[in-house]
């Protein structure tokens, strides 16, 4: 048996290398699999950057509208949104998630 094992010494070692890189070809820390999941990753984070993006440029318009020109409709807007508060024989609904009226 040990000489067998010595005349196919060379074909044992690269056999063990073949598998070696093999597997980290496929499960190592850079392999596919990781790529796969990394790219993954980093797509769900662009689109958390975009969404986060599109909020910040909305607050910065209506911070805008508080600041600069003083818009007496956003304003109004508001306090209807805020303090439910309305105009003089106006009548206010409020929609429940489940779309029946109180």
């Amino acid at each position: 048996m040990l000489d067998k094992l010595k005349k196919n010494y060379f074909l044992l070692i690269v056999t063990f290398l073949f598998i070696y890189f093999f597997f980290n070809l496929l499960d190592g820390e850079r392999g596919l699999i990781s790529n796969l999941e990394k790219k993954e990753i980093y797509n769900e984070l662009i689109i958390k950057e975009n969404n986060l993006k599109i909020k910040i440029k909305d607050l910065e318009h209506k911070n805008s509208l508080l600041t600069d020109n003083i818009d007496l409709d956003f304003i109004e807007i508001l306090i209807r949104e805020k303090f439910l508060f309305g105009k003089p024989g106006e009548t206010t609904y409020i929609i429940n998630e489940n779309g029946s009226k109180k």
